[in-house]
């Protein structure tokens, strides 16, 4: 296979050619989902430090607090309910975006080497989703998913992994964790070996699972790090973190 996209986070600031620094941002507005985030020692940050405020206050249960960043987006006008990944039915826009499409695959092996720090309060995730154009591109592919309060400090951790449907009554819901026996604060390489048949989700090499079904369209990825404050209870003071080193894709040769 021979890698066609890589971005090492090399520069001194984020390649905005390539990311949106904003959780989507059409329910609430660019200002109120900028990501806390830093690019510095060859790595890519999110932060979630106690200035962050709740990413749509008045609407999303339970209270969230977001730093993410996205290769994709774009929505309908003001008031209409074209928009990515709505979280509840009638989900309206309330700031029109712009289109962006920065890196959007459509296969292939997606590898990011990351390491997160997380308490029982915050959890980690990078997945890819349709770009929803229509509302039937609206499928997942998680590469994974890790909630602090399922980490074993230096020992292993459940990773979440698999398809989420959406939208698309084509892609079959098929979620799971696993144990692994990785300590998430170091270095990890999560994978995803995506063909028009199936996707093969390892982390370091080690297969994790494997899904029948997953979507044929491009997708856009999507990286951030999540805080939930009604679990902060004995975990006040601590600032998760997701960093990100390297994000690359091999199409086949």
């Amino acid at each position: 296979m021979t890698e066609d996209f890589v971005d090492d986070f090399d520069g001194a600031v984020l390649d905005r050619s390539r990311w949106l620094p904003h959780y989507l941002p059409a329910w609430s507005s660019l200002a109120a989902s900028a990501a806390d985030h830093q690019v510095r020692d060859s790595c890519l940050v999110l932060r979630i430090g106690p200035e962050q405020g709740l990413w749509c206050p008045d609407d999303h249960r339970p209270p969230l607090r977001v730093s993410g960043v996205q290769s994709g987006n774009h929505s309908g006008p003001v008031g209409s309910t074209t928009g990515q990944q709505p979280f509840r039915e009638g989900q309206v826009v309330r700031e029109q975006q712009e289109t962006f499409w920065g890196w959007t695959p459509s296969g292939g092996r997606i590898e990011i080497t990351a390491r997160m720090d997380l308490s029982p309060r915050s959890m980690a995730s990078c997945w890819l989703v349709g770009r929803e154009l229509t509302r039937r591109e609206s499928a997942e592919i998680c590469v994974f998913e890790v909630f602090g309060d399922a980490v074993e400090p230096g020992r292993s951790a459940q990773v979440g992994a698999g398809l989420h449907a959406f939208g698309d009554p084509d892609v079959p819901e098929d979620f799971a964790t696993t144990r692994v026996a990785v300590d998430v604060g170091d270095w990890h390489t999560y994978a995803v070996d995506w063909t028009a048949d199936e996707v093969a989700f390892s982390v370091d090499g080690v297969h994790v699972r494997t899904c029948s079904g997953p979507p044929r369209y491009p997708m856009q990825m999507m990286m951030a790090v999540f805080d939930f404050p009604e679990r902060a209870a004995g975990h006040e003071d601590h600032v998760p973190r997701l960093v990100i080193d390297r994000v690359a894709r091999s199409a086949p040769d």
